[in-house]
């Protein structure tokens, strides 16, 4: 009887020396991800890349294909392959999860580059050292000696390795350097303080290390997707927190006098008043991105017990080149909004809280209706974007120009569409409904929970009822759920009764044969979610709803029933549809949209 034969995996590298091409790639001849032919070319070609060049590296750009899948050999699926096969586990780094300031305190920034290392993590007696060379580990025990900590090491990217190390610790040293030159707080007494406070001392706005801070923390909000970078002070260390799909994540913490002199450097960007700490300013800056695209940020600032928060709001000019579809948008709701939206005259609402999306969804639809033809006109508070094919106007308090004020100006400007940032109080209302009597189309905001509420707001508020049936066209109602990450997305097996009856209930709809999960990825930055897409709720006014806004005794209730019966689809049914196509989840939608009722 023959002995069974047993296969043993051929070694990737050699202990103690760097990985080297002749090795990589007979491993991954013999795991199935390489073909002999492209084996034999990347062999015969190994000494043309640089001997600087990290093995991975000078692999993945040779845009080589899998054997088994022909999905792209990149730099990611390489390094996520040599974990697995030497028993590591594969970490993206993520800044958004690194304390720069505790991690730079392991070693020096020397040692890190020289060694090709770099901490990620320290906790209790343990601390994490990413490593792009898993076959050199003369570091191990001199580390862990030194620090009496646990070393555990994690395989990363050699790319992000080396972005990174340079990174951290520039970032970490400036805000160091910038907190010595600071005052210290902790050891000032209370008259130090009282002077502190009379001569207004703080640090240099132009200093080269607020500098590096300032653009380091912009450029890193436009990687992670960031739509707002809140800047809070506290009483001894400033927080800085990105939005990331509306949901907001710490991301690092300051020195309050190195946060205060952020905030100045950002106000004196944004042409802002740097002196005026007392009162709440406004403010705009136009930055670039790292690959070149052009980005707006809108400031405001807010004075705090603790000193002045600043809030940025990220703004892509490229939302305007978006389509409807891209917005969440089903074919069935782009028809019934586009019948709203090419009347010639009458009012048209979008409502929401805070965050829905009602300003990109008005933009898009602005940008589709500005023709050549056309005079589009708007007032808004602040303006969000400036579009050159609208013609846009501030209010401004100061000046007594309000929003009613603005459409009375506009008025006179010979306008096609007018578009209204938000009507507030009853004489932006009439001014709205008296434009559209005059034979113009009004595209304006409320916040309300659903398209029917907005109907009661307007009576509420105290517009005639016969005028809002006069002039009201529709309303569309607007939420915006995370969408499952298409890269790590898994099917989750069959949803329960229960819970599709949740998202459902007290209508009808097919429960979908099975849901999806979010798994977390490094395109996600393990998250699960990548992006936000639109619900919509579309109410278009018919004879029924009239009448019912007509009659005084008429309750919202009744009004939402009949806007159902007219073919308005509640949030929630539009996000069970989310559900059902494997967009997003039950978790994402409830948490998103208000209970239906009956």
């Amino acid at each position: 009887m023959n002995a069974p034969h047993i296969v043993v995996a051929r070694p990737v590298g050699t202990p103690g020396k760097r990985l080297d091409l002749a090795d990589l790639v007979p491993a991954l001849v013999d795991d199935g991800l390489l073909g002999a032919d492209d084996a034999e070319q990347v062999l015969r070609y190994a000494g043309v890349s640089s001997a600087r060049e990290h093995a991975l590296v000078a692999l993945s750009l040779r845009k080589l294909k899998c054997a088994a899948t022909g999905k792209p050999l990149d730099l990611d699926t390489l390094c996520e392959w040599l974990a697995q096969r030497v028993g590591l586990a594969y970490r993206h780094i993520d800044p958004l999860k690194v304390d720069l300031s505790r991690v730079a305190e392991v070693m020096s920034s020397q040692y890190a580059a020289r060694v090709r290392i770099l901490p990620l993590e320290v906790r209790g007696d343990e601390v994490t050292i990413a490593t792009a060379e898993p076959f050199v580990t003369d570091w191990v025990e001199d580390l862990a000696g030194l620090l009496r900590k646990r070393v555990l090491r994690v395989m990363v990217n050699p790319l992000d390795l080396k972005r990174y190390t340079v990174e951290f610790y520039s970032l970490a040293k400036s805000v160091r350097e910038a907190g010595r030159k600071g005052f210290d707080y902790e050891r000032s007494n209370f008259e130090q303080l009282v002077e502190l406070g009379r001569s207004g001392r703080t640090l240099d706005a132009n200093d080269a290390h607020i500098v590096t801070i300032v653009d380091w923390l912009w450029q890193y909000a436009f990687e992670q997707r960031a739509s707002d970078i809140h800047l809070e002070p506290r009483r001894e260390l400033g927080s800085i927190r990105f939005r990331i799909d509306g949901v907001l994540h710490q991301v690092y913490q300051v020195p309050a006098a190195v946060l205060a002199a952020m905030t100045s450097r950002i106000k004196l960007l944004g042409r802002m008043d740097v002196v005026e700490k007392r009162r709440p300013q406004d403010g705009r800056i136009k930055t670039r991105t790292g690959d070149g695209r052009e980005i707006e940020l809108r400031l405001s600032t807010l004075p705090t017990v603790f000193g002045e928060k600043l809030v940025m709001r990220i703004f892509d000019p490229e939302v305007l080149t978006r389509d409807f579809s891209e917005l969440g948008f089903s074919d069935e709701d782009v028809g019934r909004w586009h019948a709203l939206t090419a009347r010639s005259n009458g009012i048209v609402l979008v409502t929401g809280p805070t965050g829905s999306g009602k300003t990109t969804t008005l933009y898009t639809t602005l940008k589709h209706l500005a023709t050549d033809d056309v005079n589009v006109c708007t007032v808004e508070d602040p303006i969000e974007m400036i579009e050159p094919a609208f013609n846009q106007m501030q209010v401004q308090a100061s000046i007594d120009l309000t929003f009613a004020g603005g459409v009375r100006a506009l008025m006179r400007q010979d306008p096609d569409i007018i578009m209204v940032g938000e009507i507030r109080d009853l004489e932006t209302a009439e001014m709205a409904i008296q434009a559209a009597l005059t034979g113009h189309l009004v595209l304006s905001t409320l916040h309300t929970q659903d398209a029917a509420g907005a109907v009661t707001r307007l009576l509420d508020l105290g517009a005639p009822a016969y005028l809002l049936n006069a002039t009201l066209i529709g309303v569309m109602a607007q939420r915006l759920v995370r969408t499952l990450c298409p890269h790590c997305k898994q099917q989750n097996g069959p949803l329960s009764d229960e819970s599709w009856q949740e998202l459902v209930a007290p209508y009808r709809a097919v429960k979908p044969a099975h849901s999806w999960r979010s798994a977390g990825c490094l395109e996600c930055r393990m998250t699960g979610y990548k992006g936000r897409a639109g619900l919509y709720e579309i109410m278009a006014m018919d004879d029924t709803l009239r009448a019912l806004v007509g009659r005084r005794e008429s309750d919202l209730q009744e009004l939402r029933r009949a806007a159902m019966r007219s073919g308005a689809r509640p949030l929630r049914l539009a996000g069970a549809q989310k559900v059902a196509a494997g967009i997003t989840t039950v978790e994402e939608v409830l948490r998103a949209t208000p209970p239906m009722t009956g």
